[in-house]
């Protein structure tokens, strides 16, 4: 993809357990670009679930977007709109949400979670295209189609890899 050679601020988004995390650390490695996870920057550092301020949120993801190249990735709608007018390419992981379920099984309870919280996890996947706020199917098909930029839309893990194998490593670019 030689346009996409020259793209520096990346934002991935999806449902949780699309493979936002995978595909960006994949990305990042190709395109030699430092990868930021914004559940670390939601979460009290060492405390996957306890939140951090908003507004603290907000200006550490408005810093970050300043810097020159980036990958970012997460489920945060309204983080996603601090990131845009920044962003280059858009790209949203829309996967069915008994991959996404199966996806998170697979990989388990993370940071040490309890497991109510596994379960409401569990519950808020799989109601993605019904529920509201700015991290639901909804929310993130108003962001793609009011996005201007370069953007892709993957439905499924055939076209991910697609998208994936189209990038150039960084140190095959001349």
């Amino acid at each position: 993809m030689a346009s996409e050679q020259r793209l520096q601020r990346i934002l991935i988004i999806g449902n949780g357990g699309a493979g936002k995390t995978w595909l960006s650390q994949a990305m990042g490695e190709r395109l030699g670009l430092p990868v930021t996870h914004l559940d670390d920057i939601r979460w009290q550092p060492g405390q996957y679930g306890v939140a951090r301020d908003n507004a603290t949120v907000i200006e550490d993801t408005r810093r970050l977007s300043e810097a020159d190249h980036w990958l970012m990735e997460g489920v945060y709608g309204w983080l996603a709109k601090v990131l845009l007018p920044r962003t280059d390419l858009l790209v949203w992981l829309d996967v069915p949400e008994e991959e996404c379920l199966a996806n998170i099984r697979t990989r388990g309870n993370q940071g040490g979670a309890r497991e109510e919280s596994f379960a409401e996890l569990l519950e808020w996947v799989a109601t993605y295209r019904t529920r509201g706020g700015s991290s639901c199917y909804q929310a993130y098909l108003d962001l793609y189609d009011g996005f201007t930029g370069h953007k892709q839309r993957l439905p499924d893990r055939a076209s991910i890899g697609a998208f994936l194998a189209g990038f150039v490593p960084a140190d095959q670019l001349t």
